[in-house]
């Protein structure tokens, strides 16, 4: 089954407009913040993008990581989603009838996940990670299938390090104090990366991009059956949230003046924006069919999909004139 956001979009579109329903009151997206950083809806709506298009967004709490977001999702807790997108396959994958809307982050040389160690620790390589404790934010999400990927690149299995679940704001507090031999600061928290790098002390072994090359890191999601009924508010969504991401791009500075500002009234440090790095999003804002096919390759590959079980068209969805990149 092949489906197209563009093509899903403009059947529920016409069929609203033929039924008088086209002109909706305000729709309103619920979704879980991430301790730490600002998502690209979140930056959409400070700008002002979202004023007169009858599309609000509305945080309802935060989510420990892309799986608990997923969770929420599924059971109509909230009508955004976002996850890595090897979360986001396994999801589909599993009975849940969601579209990627468009790439939360991508990783490169400027924004990317980095696996931190003490200066003065033996490990100096990804062979030297095979049982060592490894802190990461979640399980069944971008790190965890990193260091499964930088495991098997070496030949090791992808269970020789022992992962453990540590909130980001205590990921370097847990690594100095000797409670895990390394900490993964996910592409998402280059706030806190910033503030352990700044406080000395720490030595990178590796990073994202050194095993997975550059792509998206991960998706804000929608359910299918949501973008059917408001088919108008979620091309206002994906448009203005890639827009923003072009700000992002074009503004860093300001942007991290929203971001501090954003982060000062959720009662978080507004002083980690200045480390905030860029959302390492291509212009456009637009996803490329790797940044999918990858992980789908990956996960026929451990057995957890089915040769030609999804596609990347299957999950890749774009909206009005927007094409899928390759």
């Amino acid at each position: 089954m092949t489906y197209r956001f563009k093509t899903l979009l403009t059947a529920a579109a016409t069929t609203l407009a033929l039924t008088g329903m086209a002109r909706a009151e305000t729709v309103t997206l619920r979704y879980l913040a991430n301790h730490g950083s600002v998502s690209a809806h979140e930056l959409a709506q400070e700008l002002g993008y979202f004023e007169g298009t009858g599309v609000a967004i509305e945080t309802v709490g935060f989510a420990s990581g892309g799986p608990e977001s997923l969770f929420a999702l599924a059971s109509g807790s909230v009508d955004i989603g976002s996850a890595a997108t090897s979360a986001v396959i396994n999801s589909i994958a599993s009975g849940n009838d969601f579209v990627a809307a468009y790439p939360t982050n991508g990783i490169n040389d400027d924004t990317q996940s980095i696996f931190h160690v003490l200066e003065d620790s033996p490990i100096r390589s990804i062979e030297d990670i095979a049982g060592k404790t490894i802190a990461v934010n979640t399980l069944g999400a971008h790190l965890d299938y990193t260091v499964r990927e930088a495991l098997h690149s070496v030949d090791l299995p992808q269970d020789a390090a022992n992962l453990v679940v540590v909130p980001g704001p205590q990921l370097e507090q847990v690594l100095r104090s000797g409670q895990v031999d390394i900490s993964a600061f996910g592409y998402w928290q280059t706030t806190f990366e910033g503030v352990a790098r700044a406080n000395g002390g720490l030595r990178a072994v590796f990073d994202d991009t050194d095993v997975l090359g550059e792509i998206a890191g991960g998706f804000t999601v929608l359910r299918r059956d949501w973008v059917t009924a408001h088919p108008q508010a979620a091309r206002v969504f994906v448009e203005r949230s890639a827009r923003a991401l072009d700000y992002a791009r074009e503004h860093p500075d300001e942007t991290r003046g929203i971001f501090a500002r954003l982060l000062e009234k959720r009662g978080e440090n507004p002083e980690v924006a200045r480390y905030f790095a860029g959302y390492g999003v291509r212009e456009g804002g637009l996803p490329v069919e790797r940044d999918i096919q990858f992980w789908i390759d990956v996960l026929i590959r451990e057995g957890a999909l089915a040769e030609g079980q999804l596609t990347a068209s299957d999950i890749l969805l774009v909206t009005g004139d927007q094409n899928v990149g390759n």
